[in-house]
């Protein structure tokens, strides 16, 4: 495991970063608990040493399960990361009310960074009048956090004026080959880097669409004119891993293989590493992907729950992947029919659900226009008969 240091405080921390926003799941409902806990402990005994939780995540049973992977001394090993969940606060007071809960719920004294999570202009104007900065500064001065920081998905203007409203250690921001131009992009990286904030990486793979062992048409071509042969995961993480101004990438691992692929990728992946060659191949690989993909969804699933229940990442998913690999599109199309069926999501999941409410847009990070291409992807996959599809599967006739 590679380290590279938080130039506030010269903490080394791992370059590798455990997300826990995507824990393994059984019936796609109920973590995993024992195999979650198994995981993260495995990536711990590997060396890495930064765990990323929120109050958010699984319903909050997140947050809950790291405290209990970081028993039988695994505390000790690692620095936490959680966030204050700044869209669901209405007081000064419930600032407090919330840091206290987390701490029971990861049952710890001391939470090491701690970010105000998924801010942008509007709501980072927002906490300020209610009393942010004051709450930070409390909560250092009596030991319920070490380092203060935030979380960033909004536009790069306002990206650099939060970096200069408060003395934060460090930051989090979406970065990836395809995003070195939205949110805060690259021109915030560096000027984070430049404030010396320590900066961590979210949504390094887009949702998993950067890793598929099998890319889409074209992008496997691009990859083979390099030198060095590599799997799509490990050119996406070397990418972002190349850049020095880069201390953490999260990966929300919930795959064995996944995981020991990660590590093995960590442990060798310097700043300064890709030549200009292969950063080229990136470039051409990115300009691809960006023609192939239909709708920006990352898969955070900030725009859940939907109220009429359709299920938007997932529908954003099959729609992306029908059009990146369309050897597998009638495939796709019968998936699509039976997994957000009534039989399978125990509630029907479906884009054409959707009544325009206008709630889930209000909450994208990628401030993607979700009923719009909701639209697109009815008339893509529901032009079929979707039921007899399910029948098939589940023996109705």
């Amino acid at each position: 495991m590679l380290y590279r240091k938080v130039p506030k405080t010269g903490e080394e921390l791992s370059i590798l970063g455990f997300g826990a926003m995507r824990l393994p799941m059984i019936d796609g409902k109920t973590i995993d608990e024992e195999k979650a806990i198994a995981q993260i402990r495995e990536c711990i005994d590997n060396g890495v040493n930064y765990v990323d939780t929120a109050w958010p995540y699984h319903g909050g049973q997140s947050e809950i399960i790291v405290g209990k992977a970081l028993k039988e001394g695994y505390r000790e090993k690692v620095v936490i990361a959680d966030k204050l969940p700044q869209f669901l606060v209405e007081s000064r007071e419930q600032m407090d009310g919330i840091l206290d809960e987390q701490l029971k719920r990861l049952e710890v004294d001391c939470i090491d960074y701690y970010l105000i999570h998924a801010v942008e202009g509007n709501s980072w104007d927002r906490c300020v009048e209610l009393g942010v900065e004051d709450f930070l500064d409390k909560a250092i001065e009596s030991g319920k956090i070490r380092y203060a920081g935030f979380s960033f998905h909004g536009i790069p203007a306002d990206f650099k004026r939060i970096v200069d409203a408060y003395p934060w250690t460090f930051c989090q921001i979406q970065y990836n080959f395809l995003d070195t131009e939205n949110q805060a992009g690259t021109s915030g990286l560096q000027y984070a880097a430049s404030k010396d904030l320590a900066v961590m990486i979210m949504e390094p793979l887009r949702g998993g669409n950067l890793s598929a062992p099998t890319p889409p048409d074209g992008v496997q071509e691009i990859f083979d004119e390099a030198e060095t042969s590599r799997a799509p995961v490990e050119w996406a993480l070397r990418w972002v891993w190349d850049h020095p101004e880069v201390t953490v990438v999260l990966s929300g691992m919930n795959d064995d293989e996944h995981i020991r692929q990660n590590l093995a990728i960590a442990s060798d992946a310097e700043a300064k590493s890709l030549t200009d060659a292969e950063l080229a191949i990136v470039n051409k690989v990115a300009a691809r992907y960006k023609e192939l993909m239909q709708v920006p969804c990352t898969g955070c699933a900030y725009c859940m729950p939907c109220p009429v229940g359709v299920r938007i990442p997932g529908n954003f998913e099959l729609f992306n992947s029908a059009h990146m690999f369309k050897d597998k599109a009638e495939h796709l199309k019968f998936q699509y029919a039976v997994f957000f069926s009534e039989e399978m999501a125990g509630e029907p999941a479906y884009a054409s659900q959707c009544v325009e409410c206008g709630q889930c847009e209000e909450h994208c990070p990628q401030h993607i226009a979700i009923p719009e291409q909701l639209k697109r992807v009815v008339d893509y996959f529901e032009q079929d008969d979707m039921q007899a599809k399910v029948n098939a599967l589940v023996g109705k006739s």
